[in-house]
């Protein structure tokens, strides 16, 4: 499969995604068909400074990149052969040419690294690849009988989209419990739908297209069976689940088990707890994506080793942009950028796309690895008003972790 999908010969890491309007950082480069001819060069060239680096093989592709808080501590591990893991003496084998690019932080590699796994997917790198782990989402929709469905995108014209969760079973049986649950249909579109408060002209009776509704899972929209308003509350309450709001169908789950677990019922027990461990993992999932993104909106300041410091827009646990700290001939426009970002809301456990969840999960275990940095972030009200012309724009020297 990998020669279906040929990579691009490397020309540079190229520019930072989060500061489009800065120059590329210099990139530097050592060469050499031996492993001896490599490490001479990292010792004789490279610093100890935060960056990022990559390997390339003979052909000139890149295979891998890593982070580093000293660059060339990292680097010369590859050439311990007593101390290095074996998937690193593996990459150094294929390895022709070492770069690297100095960044202003430890944090700024981190974001780097994840930026340059995206935009070159190089083959010895895992995480951070959109291909390497399937993401779906959960996706209230498809008219005129909405219901809970899975879409590998976020799918368009739905009611809410909640996600990403892993693509695996475990997220079709979460779906599928979540329509029991709620008594909502499954069926295919081409299902025709009749609520039972649609005039017809000449009434008929319709039998249900399939056995949910007599086993009483399904509210039976296709067989007139419920009205348009009956079957919209289903549908809200479904949402509500997904966006936290309504914890109903797990108590009721937790309540049945237990009575039918004290009257000897222990087949009937299995088969609510069954129901009711999907729809808690399915729950859990998209609470802790509730939590990561909670409070997580502030503009996060990083002055590094080698001083200068970088404002980090940080909107719902993305790292949205990152711009030098102000100055005065750039106040206004960092001002503007701040006010145009954080006045965007979304709405309860909107989806997150694919390739945001890493980013995601890298802020919040920076901030869980550095807890007293959180002492240090500015609310966006803060950032604007050191941006004002009053103030001076300049902050005070301070380290980072």
């Amino acid at each position: 499969m990998e020669g279906l999908f040929s990579r691009p010969v490397f020309a540079g890491f190229g520019p930072d995604g989060l500061d489009p309007t800065s120059p590329p950082s210099p990139l530097h480069r050592a060469m050499g068909r031996r492993p001896g001819v490599l490490r001479a060069a990292v010792r004789a060239e490279c610093s100890r400074r935060p960056g990022v680096y990559g390997m390339l093989d003979e052909t000139g592709r890149l295979i891998y990149v890593g982070k580093a808080k000293s660059l060339r501590a990292r680097l010369l591990s590859y050439f311990r052969p007593n101390s290095r893991d074996d998937k690193a003496g593996r990459i150094l084998q294929h390895t022709r040419t070492l770069v690297w690019e100095i960044v202003p932080s430890e944090f700024a590699a981190l974001l780097r690294e994840l930026e340059l796994i995206r935009r070159w997917r190089p083959r010895f790198n895992v995480q951070g690849q959109p291909q390497r782990r399937r993401h779906t989402y959960v996706c209230v929709g498809r008219r005129p009988a909405p219901y809970v469905f899975l879409s590998s995108r976020p799918a368009a014209h739905v009611l809410a989209c909640f996600g990403p969760v892993p693509g695996d079973e475990r997220a079709r049986e979460a779906v599928r419990r979540l329509n029991d649950g709620f008594a909502l249909r499954d069926c295919p579109q081409k299902q025709e739908m009749i609520f039972a408060d649609q005039g017809e002209l000449f009434p008929e009776a319709r039998a249900a297209g399939c056995l949910r509704h007599e086993i009483g899972t399904c509210l039976g929209p296709c067989a007139a069976a419920c009205t348009q308003a009956a079957y919209a509350r289903r549908v809200g309450e479904a949402r509500a689940f997904l966006e936290g709001t309504d914890g109903a169908l797990l108590a009721a789950l937790e309540r049945d088990m237990t009575a039918a677990s004290a009257a000897l019922a222990f087949e009937r027990a299995a088969a609510l707890r069954d129901r009711l461990q999907a729809l808690q993992w399915l729950g859990g999932h998209l609470a802790r994506l509730r939590q990561l993104r909670q409070g997580q909106s502030f503009v996060y300041p990083v002055r590094g080793p080698e001083g200068g410091e970088v404002w980090y827009l940080i909107h719902q646990g993305r790292v949205s942009a990152s711009r030098p700290a102000p100055s005065p001939e750039t106040a206004p426009r960092t001002a503007a950028l701040i006010e145009a970002l954080y006045r965007r809301r979304f709405p309860p456990g909107a989806a997150l796309a694919g390739n945001e969840v890493d980013g995601v999960l890298l802020v919040a275990a920076w901030f869980r690895k550095y807890p007293q940095e959180r002492a240090r972030v500015l609310a966006p009200e803060q950032a604007r008003a050191l941006c004002a012309p009053s103030h001076p724009a300049a902050r005070p020297a301070q380290t980072t972790a």
